[in-house]
């Protein structure tokens, strides 16, 4: 089974501007993302952007980038237009990985392409354990509800996805990786953005809302994601330390 990671990016975020350029030691953002992906050794690693400075900077670290127009609504509209403009037919997955996530585990990624090839499954993604109850509350952390709590190597199915909660049981922090299997994804683009997808600003909704199953692997723990510009001074402190 061969997996080819797209890392979708973009400079107009609004809460933090031109975020994936951000320099951590040195590096951007979004070239950290490239080569922690790249070291998982999965397969290969494309950057997928609608800004030239991006590209730039990606291709002048050593990696692979793809200029994509500015019609994609979401991060998984957008990877399939960059498989589209790559024109791979060799690959049997690809694993969407967030481009302001330098944090994420490398291993957590392995194991959820490890997942997806044993169960066979259309989209899986990955969740940690909430340990600062404050994230309950927090609408900004997404959360995802299992049909079943975690056990050893399992890869249950996600009920929903939410901003908020009404029971504790079997509720994780959503990590936004995901790993489709090739026809899921062309079918998963195919639909129009559900309601549900738009009131709450998850594009998994999508997905649910047509059927379409999801897993969710257990990950070590959550990565700083870096939406504002606390999250990117508290990635910097740690990844500078290290």
């Amino acid at each position: 089974m061969k997996t080819l990671i797209v890392i979708p990016s973009r400079l107009s975020a609004t809460r933090l501007p031109n975020k994936p350029l951000l320099k951590i030691n040195g590096l951007s953002i979004v070239s950290h993302v490239f080569k922690k992906a790249e070291s998982t050794n999965i397969g290969e690693v494309v950057v997928a952007a609608e800004d030239q400075e991006i590209i730039d900077d990606v291709k002048s670290n050593g990696g692979q980038a793809i200029l994509t127009s500015r019609e994609p609504k979401t991060g998984t509209d957008r990877i399939f237009e960059a498989l589209t403009k790559l024109n791979r037919s060799d690959v049997d997955f690809i694993m969407n990985i967030q481009g302001d996530e330098p944090g994420i585990d490398i291993e957590d990624i392995k194991n959820l392409n490890k997942q997806m090839t044993t169960h066979q499954a259309k989209i899986g993604t990955l969740a940690a354990k909430i340990l600062n109850p404050k994230m309950y509350d927090d609408e900004n952390v997404v959360k995802v509800l299992t049909n079943e709590n975690f056990k050893k190597n399992s890869f249950p199915l996600a009920e929903t996805f939410t901003r908020k909660i009404e029971t504790k049981n079997n509720i994780f922090h959503h990590i936004g990786i995901y790993c489709y299997e090739i026809e899921t994804l062309k079918k998963f683009v195919s639909y129009k953005q559900s309601k549900n997808e738009i009131a709450n600003r998850l594009e998994q909704l999508r997905a649910l809302d047509n059927d379409i199953k999801i897993n969710v692997a257990l990950a070590k723990s959550s990565p700083i994601g870096v939406d504002t510009n606390e999250d990117y001074l508290a990635i910097k402190k740690i990844m500078e330390y290290k």
